[in-house]
């Protein structure tokens, strides 16, 4: 096909998932910035004026980087998750898959979906922490490529875990059991510097831990972890995560059974489309007119037998 069909079905792709978050902002963009001001409220003024510095840097600036980051990991996720199990849902994504339109075409919409609103609520949340402590930025390619390659990896994550939902109730099992408990245990909060060399052992599987020090490079300049190994882990797990959605689309459960049966029987899906039709028309149809029964007199002008009225001459 023309290159130029492929651009049009991706914009058409990425519009629909942007206007999708957009369209209700008050409930994707806002509550993100309520919980991070409460974070910081908490964790930085009350909580960080007793632990002290962390880092060479107060704890409200250690923990500014971390606090992004995790608003872009949960945003990101959680809509493309939502977004393209609505549309398996309402098997709105069998007429993408017959569509003549690649699957690369088809996760990047959703991904770039998933991106826009990651990218949307990392900048509100950057805003917001403004008002509590003064950022500064050490390195300003290392914000802006860690946080695109982060919002990138959990997009792919969340399209993977649609694929697999049954439910709109497995969409929240993995954000809720796995995702925050990698993220409160991945440097967000903390150094694991401070931990015991067994346990900074066991961090470096986590990679989440990762992606904050990285971000927390770009902002503070210091970081637990090398920054070149950090982008290589993160590059390595998204490619990783690509090729298996590629892969879920192309043979996926859930997804190329109902699109077989569509291929198979084009017949038995025009009849029941017809069907439904016809009941549709036979449902609206305008009432029958009732037809009154005229009782008929005769001979003509004699009066009927119990009524009072007389003929007039």
């Amino acid at each position: 096909m023309n290159p130029m069909t492929y651009y049009i079905a991706f914009k058409s792709i990425l519009a629909k998932e942007v206007s999708r978050f957009t369209r209700i902002w008050i409930q994707t963009l806002v509550p993100p910035a309520i919980t991070m001001s409460l974070y910081f409220v908490i964790f930085g003024n009350l909580i960080g004026s007793r632990i002290g510095e962390m880092g060479g840097f107060s704890y409200m600036e250690f923990i500014v980087p971390g606090l992004i980051m995790m608003s872009v990991i949960t945003n990101s996720y959680s809509n493309v998750a939502s977004s393209f199990y609505s549309a398996k849902f309402q098997r709105n994504v069998e007429e993408l898959l017959v569509a003549p339109v690649p699957n690369y075409i088809i996760i990047a919409g959703y991904v770039g979906g998933g991106v826009a609103r990651g990218l949307c609520v990392g900048l509100i949340v950057t805003l917001v922490s403004l008002f509590f402590v003064p950022l500064q930025i050490h390195h300003l390619f290392s914000v802006c490529f860690t946080v695109l390659l982060t919002s990138i990896l959990f997009s792919l994550g969340g399209l993977i875990n649609a694929v697999f939902a049954k439910s709109f109730d497995d969409i929240s099992i993995i954000p809720t059991f796995i995702l925050t408990p990698l993220t409160y245990l991945g440097g967000v909060f903390y150094s694991i510097s401070l931990l015991p060399p067994f346990w900074q052992g066991v961090s470096q599987v986590n990679p989440i831990i990762y992606m904050v020090n990285a971000f927390r490079y770009g902002f503070l300049g210091i970081s637990d972890v090398p920054l070149g190994t950090a982008y290589l882990i993160i590059i390595g797990f998204i490619v990783a995560l690509y090729g298996l959605a590629w892969w879920l689309l192309s043979r996926g459960p859930g997804l190329r059974h109902s699109v077989a049966t569509m291929k198979k029987a084009p017949s038995g899906a025009f009849f029941i489309c017809l069907v439904l039709s016809l009941r549709g028309l036979g449902r609206h149809s305008p009432p029958a007119r009732r037809c009154r029964r005229r009782r008929s007199t005769w001979p003509p002008g004699r009066p009927r037998r119990g009524s009072n009225s007389r003929r007039r001459p």
